[in-house]
């Protein structure tokens, strides 16, 4: 289970557990799940796509960053 964090200038859009973390990296989308390596990445537009036990919620972005550490996400976005 990954703690996943999405926060956007505006407001938090998200706090919660999910299964998995789909992003849309600078080299090409990547998914994010349970025992992730850490590592701190810069994201371009497209989708983010989270969920838990297969209830998908998807978030069109402009932009932002992405942290993963010890199974905690952090996603600084603009929406």
């Amino acid at each position: 289970m990954l703690t996943l964090k999405i926060v956007s200038p505006e407001r938090v859009v998200f706090t919660g557990e999910v299964d998995s973390v789909l992003v849309p990296g600078a080299m090409g989308s990547f998914e994010i799940l349970t025992g992730h390596a850490p590592i701190i990445s810069t994201l371009e537009e497209g989708k983010v796509v989270y969920g838990i036990k297969g209830a998908k919620t998807e978030l069109h972005i402009v932009g932002g960053f992405v942290e993963v550490q010890k199974n905690v996400v952090n996603l600084c976005i603009e929406i």
